[in-house]
């Protein structure tokens, strides 16, 4: 019984390793990157990015340093919203050839409100296996401290520049039960809060988190009416990269307000 049990342990670690070994080469990796502290890098994505043939980067000047420091030595090349297209077809044609192409974004995980769609999308049409590499990802980061309802949520990517637009896909999105996520710009961040006040209302609850895994990270939780005052007081809180998360909409409030609506018309 003793030997049995010991060679299916040897199956079953051989198999494991097996299951942790790298593909063959002919791939794609996506990357996440850290979206501030660089020791949220993973071992794996170290490895990976020393390993890779080629590296694929939003923008090779940004990404230089972080590559450099993890001794990654292989061509990084640009991949950006105005090249991708015509970028993808050639970087697809060499992991078909056999390389090991590496995909990471300036910040975070790769085509999360970042270039990459195209590339992954012609990758899987080629036959080309695609792997991720988990790690950093703004939205999740800021959805996990919000205090927020996480068991539903929906990422909306960054506010529109206009306040007409801005304010329309807040409406659109009202009675929306899920907690929503935005990315929103520092120069837009106070006008984009008294928005939300218009559209959702000011005792909404919401979150605001600033410059996540930075120096200056903050949190700030409440309702927008409240959200607004303390950002618009504060230059600080004017400053960095942000992500908004706006509380789902009441259920019962909602299906009360619109069975009131249909009686009433």
């Amino acid at each position: 019984m003793r030997a049995l049990a010991k060679e299916q342990q040897g199956r079953d670690d051989s198999e494991a390793m097996s299951a942790q070994a790298p593909p063959a080469a002919g791939c794609l990796y996506v990357v996440a990157t850290p979206i501030g502290h660089r020791d949220d890098l993973s071992a794996r994505a170290i490895d990976t990015l020393r390993r890779a043939d080629r590296i694929a980067c939003e923008d090779t000047r940004h990404s230089a340093p972080l590559l450099a420091l993890v001794g990654a030595g292989a061509p990084a090349v640009a991949l950006h919203e105005h090249n991708e297209a015509q970028a993808a077809a050639g970087l697809v044609e060499r992991m078909r050839g056999g390389e090991r192409i590496a995909l990471i974004s300036d910040a975070g995980t790769p085509l999360v409100s970042d270039p990459g769609y195209r590339l992954v999308q012609a990758a899987i049409a080629a036959g080309v296996r695609v792997v991720p590499i988990p790690g950093a990802s703004a939205p999740i980061a800021a959805l996990s401290v919000s205090g927020l309802a996480s068991d539903r949520f929906s990422f909306e990517g960054f506010l529109p520049t206009k306040p007409g637009a801005r304010r329309e896909v807040f409406q659109a999105l009202v009675d929306d039960s899920r907690t929503l996520i935005f990315f929103e710009a520092k120069h837009r961040i106070v006008e984009s809060l008294a928005d939300a006040v218009t559209v959702f209302g000011g005792e909404r609850r919401a979150a605001i988190a600033r410059e996540l895994t930075k120096l200056h990270e903050t949190i700030l939780r409440g309702s927008l009416t409240e959200l607004q005052a303390r950002v618009a007081a504060d230059p600080e809180q004017q400053l960095g990269e942000f992500v908004l998360l706006i509380a789902g909409a009441d259920r019962d409030r909602v299906t009360a307000r619109k069975e009131r609506d249909a009686i009433t018309l």
